[in-house]
């Protein structure tokens, strides 16, 4: 069974959160800091009906009046980018198949562009939410030789988004690989696990991340351990994930990526917004732990933000 897999944590059964609130307007240039975040029981539910007295927020450590609450769906900007490295030859009806049940799962206002990475990283020009034009844009083939430029499809995907704009920004990255480059020698400006974090934090995007066991064929002797640990999809995408707030899902062969994909949309239409104003207006990172005071509930959300100047 796919798990959701969080500071070590497992989470499934998402649902689709229909609590109705007020939604409050967000101006670009606010001085709120916005954090979205999930809230699980012990079982791994999907807790929806939690009120702002029962958050709190701590900014460096220290307790922070929450000003904003909400608990509707908002609105989201996603930028789906898929594997199409060689290890994933085969795999591209699954890709288009699940990636439609996705598009058919985006609100009145949530808007999508589609990429992918093999060869080249590639995104489509404007966001909509036509699932025909949206169809329209997903990969066609997988090259068998393709490698897999992990990290830079995901840095690019940031590149996307309008920096202006006080929007809801999500990045979903489906890999079944580790990261490789874009492979044929020397990158001028090669991107990082490490620099996606940094810019996501500085960016406020939001990642989420599938990792699909991989179905390369091994080529030349390995024992079974090393096998299997080739097999895996790159470590870092689960780190990524919680670093920004986002989740990490991991399938196996024959599980329902389509499913997968869906269950990513319902846990961003169920999250909690909290808005506090931030205490130092410094320019600089701060650390941010959101709890919940019922016990056995466990938030996730991100770990830190840059304070304006």
């Amino acid at each position: 069974m796919a798990r959701w897999l969080a500071s070590s944590a497992l989470a499934a059964a998402l649902v689709v959160h229909a609590v109705s609130a007020q939604q409050p307007t967000f101006r670009a240039g606010s001085d709120v800091v916005r954090v979205f975040a999930t809230v699980l029981d012990r079982e791994g539910r999907l807790v929806t009906s939690l009120t702002k007295e029962q958050f709190e927020v701590r900014d460096d450590g220290k307790p922070q009046p929450i000003t904003q609450f909400d608990n509707s769906p908002q609105p989201i900007r996603l930028i789906i980018m898929l594997d199409v490295s060689g290890s994933m030859e085969g795999n591209l009806p699954i890709l288009r198949d699940a990636s439609d049940e996705l598009f058919a799962r985006l609100g009145r206002e949530d808007l999508a562009r589609v990429g992918s990475f093999g060869h080249k990283v590639e995104i489509s020009p404007t966001f909509t939410r036509d699932r025909r034009e949206l169809r329209q844009t997903l990969p066609q083939e997988i090259a068998p030789d393709a490698p897999t430029p992990l990290w830079k499809a995901v840095d690019q995907a940031m590149s996307a988004f309008d920096k202006e704009a006080n929007e809801r920004k999500v990045v979903l990255v489906l890999s079944d690989g580790k990261d490789t480059g874009m492979g044929g020698g020397f990158e001028r400006h090669p991107a990082s696990q490490a620099g996606v974090i940094d810019r996501s934090r500085d960016e406020n995007v939001m990642i989420y991340a599938v990792g699909m066991r991989s179905r390369m064929r091994h080529t030349t002797p390995m024992d079974m351990r090393t096998m299997m640990l080739a097999d895996l999809p790159d470590p870092g995408l689960a780190r990524v994930a919680e670093e920004t707030g986002g989740g990490y899902l991991e399938i196996r062969a024959g599980e329902d990526l389509g499913s997968a994909f869906a269950r990513v949309l319902d846990e961003l239409h169920a999250q909690y917004l909290l808005g506090y104003a931030p205490p130092k207006r410094d320019g600089k990172s701060h650390k941010i732990d959101v709890l919940v005071t019922d016990k056995g509930m466990k938030p996730r959300a991100r770990r830190s933000y840059v304070a304006p100047k």
